[in-house]
């Protein structure tokens, strides 16, 4: 049997974004991403979350606006791989749906095809959830993470316990 995925986001759980700008949590550091021709994104990590994530007994895949540039930018800062895969949302990519599911969802379903994943995230509504239900047969943990705090103990140990109910 496989190990279950899980769905990783960037900014909410990895990045705390939504803290006061000066304000960065306790165990984070901080880095420069440039983004064009406007001045760098500041992103906020925890170097210590990417080992807590590795002993979860998944299968890591990114889910997230940052698709491959997660190895290049994130990957190394957290201690995770530089080669997870991610999900290619293509032209899927933040666009709106009318029936209010998150733009990411249904790539999400497709991606796993069938087995179980968490997907830990700040952006799901119960549309996604009712959308998971509906269209994808194995178990699913949709996991909402405070922006303003990002990924906490509480976080691990709900991620923890559905990977130990697939074992």
């Amino acid at each position: 049997m496989s190990r279950p995925l899980l769905f990783l986001d960037v900014d909410g759980p990895l990045n705390p974004y939504a803290v006061r700008p000066e304000r960065r949590p306790e165990g984070y550091t901080t880095i420069r991403v440039p983004v064009g021709f406007r001045r760098p994104l500041r992103v906020w990590l925890n170097p210590d979350h990417g080992p807590a994530l590795l002993r979860l007994g998944y299968d890591l895949c990114w889910a997230t606006s940052w698709m491959a540039e997660a190895n290049v930018w994130i990957a190394p800062v957290v201690g995770l791989p530089s080669d997870l895969p991610y999900v290619d949302f293509g032209t899927g990519l933040f666009a709106e749906r009318p029936d209010g599911v998150h733009w990411k969802t249904e790539a999400i379903v497709a991606y796993a095809a069938g087995r179980p994943f968490a997907w830990v995230d700040d952006e799901q509504s119960a549309a996604d959830t009712r959308y998971v239900r509906a269209r994808h047969p194995g178990a699913a943990l949709l996991h909402h993470v405070n922006p303003r705090l990002g990924l906490r103990r509480s976080d691990f140990s709900a991620l923890r316990e559905f990977a130990d109910a697939r074992a």
